[in-house]
């Protein structure tokens, strides 16, 4: 019997080792791994450079106070502010660390001017910012906030592409608004540039703050670094996490100069949050990243995979409702539940994981190649003719 606590209904099999888009299980099989740590390994498994950068780096220094300065951390933040719209960088060790931060800035922010009753945040009904009490209240969703009452209060919400209701649901005591640029738990379901333009607008209009978490969807995930830059907006506060680790935990906020203004020292901290090892990951990372034609060509495999994943919708009208995503954060909503699916997947050697309203969550490497691609919809259109 286990002696870990039984908070993930695990599927029997496990994995030794791991390389690129695939993983190499104790029972002697290869899989192609379309999960990657769900959206985590931007780079793959076992990345050379990432590789080498924690070996070097392990062997001078892994962790220090945040009571002193960190030239690591120093570093990221400043390839941070440079590549986005932040001003500062907060850094964290994951992403519901990451976005209750943000919730604490957006509060902080309008204490600091005086005004401390200006604390609400207006989300998504069954969206996903993370498991602490705050940000399951914050999600709203049954699955996560069932046994975890008395409710954590300070949220509002709308439905998935009202806007009026959104309108309607702005009082004078809104502080922020805060929603996914694509909604990945919830069943990828990406928020149309215009409705972001008028977010932005809508922001600008009642002076509150607006909080784009790209804990799943940044991190050159979509195509361009960040999800929110394709409206060709400028958020106030962006959570991120996941992808800018490569699989080593790192999260971060993003703030800009405003909401920077209401933090001082004691206002927020943590123990390992930016850590020279983390930090030297991180800027690895970013190298990546930022190589010539690496964004261009994840937009190009994103658009090519859905392309050929909307012929198989053509292809099979009965199974599969809609394509879903943007760059390499692909759904596939099906008519029936997804578990059976995603267990007929992982039969044929091909990894994937669900997400809310019967979606199959497709996450390849940001670097998988077009023949790990037609790989998997080759399995893909194999489950398909056979399912029942």
């Amino acid at each position: 019997m286990s002696a870990i606590l039984d908070t993930y209904n695990r599927k029997k099999i496990s994995f030794k080792r791991g390389k690129g888009s695939f993983l190499y299980a104790t029972n002697g099989k290869k899989y192609l791994d379309f999960v990657q740590g769900i959206a985590v390994n931007c780079l793959g498994h076992s990345n050379d450079h990432l590789n080498r950068a924690i070996q070097k780096q392990s062997k001078k220094l892994w962790h220090v106070s945040n009571a002193f300065i960190i030239p690591e951390q120093e570093k990221l933040a400043k390839r941070l502010k440079q590549k986005t719209f932040a001003d500062y960088v907060c850094f964290q060790n994951s992403g519901v660390e990451a976005t209750e931060a943000a919730i604490k800035f957006a509060r902080r922010y309008f204490y600091s001017k005086g005004q401390p009753r200006k604390n609400r945040i207006i989300c998504i009904n069954n969206s996903f910012h993370g498991r602490s009490l705050a940000t399951i209240f914050a999600s709203n969703s049954k699955k996560l906030t069932e046994g975890f009452y008395p409710k954590v209060d300070g949220f509002d919400h709308f439905n998935f592409g009202d806007y009026k209701g959104l309108k309607k649901t702005i009082t004078n005591r809104t502080a922020a608004i805060m929603v996914e640029t694509i909604m990945g738990e919830g069943g990828i379901k990406v928020i149309p540039e215009f409705f972001l333009k008028e977010l932005r607008k809508l922001c600008n209009k009642k002076k509150i703050l607006l909080i784009l978490d790209e804990v799943q969807c940044g991190i050159g995930r979509t195509g361009k670094f960040m999800a929110y830059e394709h409206a060709k907006i400028r958020p106030d506060i962006v959570p991120i996490a996941k992808g800018i680790g490569g699989g080593f935990p790192i999260g971060a906020v993003l703030v800009n100069k405003k909401v920077a203004s209401g933090i001082k020292p004691g206002t927020h901290g943590s123990t390992f949050g930016g850590n020279p090892l983390a930090m030297s990951v991180g800027n690895t990372v970013i190298d990546v990243i930022f190589k010539k034609r690496f964004l261009n060509n994840v937009r190009k495999n994103g658009k090519y995979f859905q392309q050929e994943l909307k012929k198989l919708k053509d292809k099979y009208p009965k199974i599969i409702k809609e394509v879903r995503g943007q760059g390499l954060l692909i759904g596939l909503a099906l008519y029936s539940d997804q578990t059976n699916f995603i267990k007929k997947l992982m039969d044929n050697k091909l990894l994937t994981v669900k997400a809310s309203e019967n979606v199959v969550r497709l996450l390849p490497p940001l670097n998988v190649t077009k023949k790990e691609i037609n790989l998997a919809l080759k399995i893909l259109n194999k489950v398909c003719e056979n399912y029942k």
